[in-house]
């Protein structure tokens, strides 16, 4: 296996990065190497594999006010773990737009709580930033649980947002994402969608590995809604298949139509100006896989998508 696909394979985007994998069955066991070692320099927790969120969580937990209470409070509720800090302005963005989010789906009647895990870099800094939220907090001078919990999730920077749901299983990594595209919280739980239609929100979901971009011509109406039903079993049927490997899916799936981000997603990507156009765009391998025929077929998907995954197409670069 090349340098590259490896760097694919395990979606590493800076560096160092240690991962350590389970040798008979190749499964990720830790994402956050460096921080384990950091965390547990003697070994004692080898071999480091992931443990149930409850597990990890498991502790007081405090809110503004200074009242305490037990994590088992948490029992029955979906909960988002928000990693986040007040040096970070995108991270301040997002916790005003979460502190609506989070009135709105609690008066919905729905059994919700968030938990701060902060990254400030002082327990005066963490006040202030708390004190503007409605929710939990992991105690700032708990060091070894925020950092149990930042190795738990990878977490590779902040303001990231995780949604899980009442077992302590993830249903979403991209919370920040959902939580700025839907406003009155509509789709929460926030289950993924199979199919995206590409926007100035997810299109940061570009870069975390290869995705397959189905360009259309949107001034025809409903286009892009018959291109995502075209696509979605497809990608339904691989998200199935590697879930039932406890794998994530090895793609993702978008739908783009025309503006001013998709023009320059096609400059960037030096694609031809034809629609439909099918690509899979992989972006951290700076590789293009295009497919340019008059019309696109489920057929066609499905074996542009087999073939890719099976290594037989040639990349072109970016």
């Amino acid at each position: 296996m090349g340098e590259l696909k490896l760097w694919n394979k395990y979606r590493i985007s800076n560096i160092p990065s240690l991962i350590f994998l389970d040798a008979t069955t190749g499964k990720v066991v830790c994402r956050n190497g460096l921080l384990v070692i950091r965390d547990d320099p003697e070994g004692l927790e080898f071999p480091w594999g992931p443990k149930p969120f409850r597990e990890v969580i498991a502790g007081p937990l405090l809110r503004n006010n200074g009242q305490s209470l037990e994590s088992s409070s948490l029992e029955g509720s979906h909960v988002g773990v928000y990693f986040s800090a007040h040096w970070c302005p995108p991270c301040r963005s997002l916790t005003r737009v979460l502190v609506e989010s989070y009135r709105k789906i609690k008066e919905a009647g729905q059994k919700f709580e968030i938990i701060f895990v902060s990254a400030d870099r002082s327990e005066d800094s963490f006040k202030q930033y708390f004190s503007e939220m409605p929710w939990l907090a992991v105690p700032y001078t708990d060091e070894a649980r925020r950092s149990r919990l930042n190795r738990l999730y990878g977490i590779q920077g902040i303001p990231t947002l995780i949604v899980l749901d009442p077992q302590g299983e993830v249903i979403t990594r991209q919370g920040r994402v959902e939580v700025l595209n839907d406003e009155d919280c509509r789709g929460f739980p926030w289950h993924p969608k199979p199919v995206l239609e590409l926007s100035d929100s997810n299109a940061v979901q570009l870069n975390e590995g290869p995705c397959l971009v189905l360009f259309v011509d949107s001034e025809d109406d409903g286009e892009s809604e018959a291109a995502k039903q075209l696509i979605q079993p497809i990608a339904e049927k691989i998200i199935a298949k590697y879930k039932a490997k406890e794998e994530e899916a090895p793609l993702l799936f978008f739908v783009a139509g025309e503006d001013d981000m998709t023009d320059s997603l096609r400059d960037y990507t030096n694609l031809p100006e034809a629609a439909p156009l099918l690509t899979i765009l992989d972006m951290s391998a700076r590789a293009k896989y295009v497919m340019d025929v008059e019309e696109i077929t489920p057929a066609i998907v499905e074996a542009f998508v087999n073939d890719f995954l099976a290594e037989k197409l040639k990349p072109e670069p970016i």
